[in-house]
């Protein structure tokens, strides 16, 4: 058993923040060996059922769940900040030749141990992230990621055509690989496969009904893709299938929307859209850096919430300009801001935390492991450090309350301010 004094930001089931400024955390090991949070809360209440056991006192710090990424693109390690008039010319012109490096097991593995080092520094200690189509880069990741002790989820691409030799994948082999993967990672310590088309038009109709019958015969492994992102993309998807309602509804289609399953943007929805993310139980993972990078267009925050469908946040990563979540709650707010195409809204800044921490969480459906510092949850958290440039020293100092002091860490914060993240007490420093 070990002993945190902090502050301590945790969430309760309602999304709101609660916050202790001297606060307690406590964290040993389950019958499995597993730190997990054994109790939270003011330091004053909780402390003599403690003592004995040492403490680690952070004075000045601030206790926090690891954030949660929806969204990611590992083998995209190299291609963020790629200049690009849009999300098609993107695809051809860097992410596609990049990823067909990742053929190559030894080139996969040291990116894997870039990437993940890079999610640490940052504070993230959940990722659902896409590799390539490359059963390579599943097994080089999964490697990585337990070795580090990570929960992240992913899978191998699919994607068997209007794809370039070297990424472009077979459709029998691609669904064979696919199953041989689940069977080999899913479940294995922290680690969970997602189910991965790259997005339809760059599968065949046979390629995702195959998809969609690995999903019923693995109910518990996620779903990953992309859908609504891009008005070019949308015209094209319906060019190909012109059978289905609108782009969404092909997944619907092949089988693969439900519970656990996951699909960026979600940009271009009507109400009947939202309506079938909400009946499946499908979510959304809201990519705002990448959205505004190549303008794709601006998550509709108030409709999700009209018609009832969840969300969390996500980097986007390469897409996305930053691994830190701080700059993707900022750029959420600005999402959430525009009033011209959709209506605008204030996210308040306890919403924009939840949407990467415990909302991410309960989306894909781990609730109660991560995201958060309530007992039982899986121990991962960062110390935050709010003093660690002189305009967040100097602004923070001033915050009046905790919203104030949430967004100011929200406007003003970067890797920097996260000064260690700690995984099953293996605690890794943002900087040397």
């Amino acid at each position: 058993m070990h002993v945190y004094r902090s502050a301590l930001l945790r969430f309760a089931d309602d999304g709101s923040a609660l916050y202790e400024e001297d606060g307690l955390l406590a964290v040993g090991p389950d019958a499995k060996g597993r730190q997990r949070v054994v109790a939270a809360g003011a330091w004053q209440a909780l402390a003599h059922q403690y003592a004995g056991h040492p403490v680690t006192h952070l004075p000045g710090r601030i206790l926090a769940p690891g954030f949660v990424d929806m969204h990611i693109h590992f083998p995209q390690t190299d291609v963020i900040g790629s200049p690009a008039d849009g999300l098609l010319p993107w695809l051809e012109n860097y992410t596609f030749p990049h990823e067909s490096r990742f053929v190559d097991p030894a080139y996969g593995a040291q990116v894997a141990g870039f990437f993940v080092d890079e999610l640490l520094r940052n504070g993230v200690t959940t990722a659902l992230t896409f590799a390539t189509s490359h059963p390579a880069s599943v097994d080089a990741l999964f490697t990585e990621a337990q070795r580090r002790q990570l929960r992240l989820i992913t899978g191998k691409v699919l994607q068997d055509r209007h794809s370039p030799d070297g990424v472009r994948d077979d459709t029998e082999q691609s669904l064979l690989d696919t199953e041989v993967l689940i069977r080999r990672w899913h479940g294995v310590d922290r680690l969970g496969y997602a189910i991965t088309p790259r997005f339809a038009p760059t599968s065949t109709p046979e390629q995702l009904r195959g998809a969609g019958d690995l999903a019923a015969r693995y109910p518990d492994v996620w779903i990953q893709s992309h859908v609504a992102e891009n008005l070019d993309e949308i015209r094209w998807a319906r060019e190909l299938f012109p059978a289905s309602r609108s782009y969404l509804a092909v997944y619907d289609d092949f089988g693969l929307m439900r519970e656990r399953a996951v699909y960026a943007h979600c940009i271009h929805f009507d109400d009947d859209d939202r309506a079938l993310m909400r009946d499946t139980g499908t979510v959304a993972a809201v990519s705002p850096t990448s959205n505004l990078f190549l303008g794709s267009g601006f998550f509709d925050y108030a409709g999700a919430d009209r018609v009832g469908f969840g969300y969390g946040l996500a980097s986007d990563v390469g897409g996305g300009t930053s691994f830190s979540p701080f700059h993707t709650m900022l750029a959420a707010y600005y999402v959430g801001r525009e009033g011209q195409s959709k209506q605008g809204l204030s996210l308040s800044p306890q919403q924009l935390w939840w949407q990467h921490t415990a909302g991410a969480a309960k989306a894909l459906g781990l609730a109660g492991v991560v995201g958060n510092l309530q007992p039982g949850c899986e121990a991962d958290f960062v110390v935050l450090n709010p003093r660690a440039t002189p305009l967040l020293e100097r602004k923070t100092a001033q915050a009046r309350n905790l919203d104030e002091l949430l967004f100011a860490l929200i406007v003003l914060g970067d890797d920097r301010l996260v000064e260690q993240t700690v995984i099953s007490q293996a605690k890794y420093a943002s900087r040397a």
